[in-house]
């Protein structure tokens, strides 16, 4: 073991921090296990390798990239708790402090039990998926998602947790300008086609390594294999990812394509971003039914030990620790596993951990630096890639199959005396053996691919005839496009220039032109109109406002649509349902002095609901006849409520009661509800010759009738 790992060991960084124990080291920085001894907290320690320590413009982005990091506040995020500089008199000491993680990685899962189940895969990916939303939504790209940055620990309760590390590290090394456009930087098993060919690293480069990373959880094994970092790095570039079924038994369909379309080489046909990814998963989930499990938390082997530390190496540092608690296993959360490190420099220290018996290497894991000038050489030089193969590989290498023949004519067998006949035939097989092999290496080589050529802005019968001149499958796929005339090729998937094997389908997107506005029957349900302007690409929306009365379309209903239909429209725009409020009111009529049964059959004819109110007197109208109505007449009453309150008169007609008794006027008040006062001239009974009200007077119930009697 190097000195420089063990010498910090027992050592006390700024009086506060233990490093009790090595975890791991790459060329850039070693990993400890440590203790907050302020806290009395287990963390993490990342400390800086002195070459890049004494870089302060590094140090200084490094600091800031760590700040950036420790902003991610997520619970599958490992959190950075702190960051300082340990100055001493052998040199500074620039380190992190971050949560510490006791389990294991998606690589020892990998290892330990292969291929893992759906449920499982995805139980994985999906607090995986949100810590990198959190990390897009704070602006930051992690650069490195990979199985051994994918840390599974003990939970609360018996129960595991998921958490992604190293948010950071990489962002913070391209800043500090240790790489360049011309050098790769990453882990070649899992860098998207762009961080290969141009350095371009963003979300979707993060949404294609967890593609990568989801494909290798659901077959044990990586796409792209093999010792050389250039030749997994050139098929990245070149070659399309394969569905996880290939290798791999009992994988939804919906899954196999949403794999594809996570690793697809152009950017723009993946999820934008982490959010967009895990968006498509819980809906996945949903889809193929697959249950919620906890993930198994992996058991620690080999590669996973604390590398030990003698004792007399401990007594010999710089501070004291339990040599126990030094060779214990333990799994640290940030293990970069080795760190970012340059290819060239002597050196560099890169710790590369032989995988468990039964797996073979999917190829250069760790995070590293190369040439992009050395892809640009291996093209035509790259030519054997160990193949994909089951999640369970032999542990044996393999060697590579013998280069196909260089087409040069076989040397004749020499000629013999007396054998002309010979030589015509060996001369014939030979030629037909030259044949046969350049026609061979013809077809295995090129023969049997096909360029998919440019038919974009051509029409779809003239594109169609191209790609079947091309011995292609011509598939046919619409949709709206706001600036390409219907019946145009927008596109083909896979894209013009990429090679696929003769006979194969290429799909071409034609497109249907702007959206129009569709034809709408009224009366029809609402539901079913919006769903025929969403199939036309555009936004179905209600305005109140726009709701009119129709006497032939019932209420709720649809009477028409705004614009008008056949309108041509940009894709997504808005659309408004107009919907039939009912008939129109009808004004309240004049029912005034009309019976109470005849205003009653009147209103309820046409759609109110009368109700009687409190009668009122009126010297002009008679009594049981109307008065007014509330609302008034004339009015029309919008909603659903159409009661009309009908006024009739309590008026009471004074009779003529001259010449009558003085009982019988007497009686006939009382039966009319009115009062009788009785004033007599000469005493006693007699006959009425005067009233007050005079006779066919109108008065209130109750009212008093003054009358006048004689004997």
């Amino acid at each position: 073991m190097d000195e420089r790992g063990v010498g910090l060991i027992g050592a006390l960084l700024e009086q506060r921090y233990r490093v009790d124990a090595l975890l791991a080291r790459g060329g850039m920085s070693s990993v400890y296990r440590g203790l907050d001894t302020r806290l009395d907290r287990r963390v993490a320690i990342k400390v800086m390798d002195a070459r890049f320590a004494d870089d302060r413009a590094f140090v200084d982005r490094f600091e800031r990239e760590a700040r950036s990091a420790a902003k991610i506040h997520h619970p599958n995020v490992v959190a950075v708790h702190d960051q300082g500089v340990d100055k001493s008199p052998n040199g500074d000491l620039v380190y992190l402090v971050m949560e510490l993680v006791d389990g294991g990685t998606l690589r020892d899962l990998i290892n330990e039990r292969g291929a893992l189940d759906v449920p499982t895969a995805l139980a994985i990916m999906e607090p995986v998926l949100s810590a990198l939303a959190a990390a897009h939504r704070a602006g930051l790209v992690h650069r490195d998602v990979k199985p051994e940055n994918v840390l599974i620990g003990h939970g609360g309760e018996g129960g595991s947790t998921v958490k992604v590390g190293d948010f950071g590290l990489v962002r913070a090394i391209h800043s500090a300008g240790t790489t360049s456009a011309s050098v790769i930087l990453g882990t070649v098993a899992y860098l998207s086609p762009e961080q290969v060919t141009t350095g371009n690293a963003n979300s979707a480069g993060d949404v294609y390594s967890a593609g990568i990373v989801l494909f290798e959880a659901l077959t044990g094994t990586a796409p792209y294999t093999g010792d050389n970092a250039i030749s997994v790095a050139y098929r990245h570039v070149n070659d399309d990812v394969p569905a996880p079924s290939t290798l791999a038994g009992n994988i939804p369909p919906e899954l196999d394509d949403l794999v594809v379309r996570a690793t697809r080489r152009d950017m723009e046909q993946r999820p934008v971003d982490g959010a967009a990814f895990l968006s498509e998963i819980e809906k996945l989930r949903m889809v193929i039914g697959a249950p919620r499990v906890p993930v198994p938390v992996p058991a620690p082997t080999i590669a996973d030990r604390t590398m030990p530390v003698s004792p007399e190496t401990i007594r010999h540092s710089s501070g004291v620790i339990d040599t126990s608690e030094a060779e214990r296993t333990v799994r640290n959360a940030p293990v970069v596993s080795p760190a970012v490190a340059p290819v060239a420099p002597a050196g560099a220290t890169i710790v590369r951990q032989a995988p468990p018996g039964g797996f073979r290497p999917i190829g250069p894991q760790g995070t590293r630096a190369m040439l992009r000038t050395d892809l640009d050489r291996a093209g035509p030089a790259t030519e054997y890639v160990p193949p994909v193969s089951g999640p369970f590989p032999s542990q044996q290498p393999q060697a590579a199959p013998p280069r196909p023949p260089r087409n040069r004519p076989p040397q004749p067998p020499p000629a013999r005396k007396g054998r002309g006949g010979s030589i015509a035939l060996w001369s014939a097989v030979a030629v037909l053996v030259l044949a046969l092999v350049g026609t061979s290496t013809w077809w295995f080589a090129s023969g049997r691919y096909r360029t998919v050529p440019d038919v974009a802005a051509m029409a779809r019968d003239d594109a169609e005839r191209k790609l079947r001149d091309n011995d292609l499958d011509p598939q046919i796929k619409t949709e709206r496009h706001n600036t390409i005339a219907a019946g145009t090729v927008i596109r083909t998937d896979p894209a013009q220039g990429q090679e696929v094997l003769r006979g194969d389908s290429v799909t071409m997107v034609v497109s249907l032109g702007k959206p129009k506005v569709p034809e709408v029957r009224e009366g029809a349900d609402p539901t079913e109109v919006e769903d025929l302007i969403r199939k036309q690409g555009l936004q179905p929306d209600r305005d109140d406002g726009q709701n009119r009365y129709d006497d032939d379309v019932e209420k709720g209903k649809v009477v028409s649509v705004s614009p008008q239909p056949g309108t041509e429209l940009n894709i997504g725009e808005r659309v408004v349902i107009v919907l039939s409020k009912g008939p129109e009111p009808k004004p309240i009529p004049d029912v005034r002095n009309k019976t109470r049964d005849e205003a009653f059959q009147e209103l309820t004819a046409l759609g109110y609901t009368p109700v009687e109110g409190t009668a009122e007197f009126s010297a002009d109208v008679e009594g049981g006849r109307v008065i007014r109505t509330d609302p008034e007449i004339g009015s029309k009453i919008e909603g659903d409520d159409k009661t009309v309150t009908v006024i009739v008169s309590n008026a009471v007609t004074v009779p003529d009661l001259g010449n009558q008794s003085a009982d019988q006027a007497v009686a006939t008040l009382q039966q009319l509800g009115l009062q009788a006062e009785i004033q007599a001239f000469g005493g006693g009974s007699g006959r009425v010759i005067g009233q007050s009200p005079t006779a066919n007077s109108k008065v209130a119930p109750n009212s008093k009738v003054v009358i006048w009697v004689i004997p």
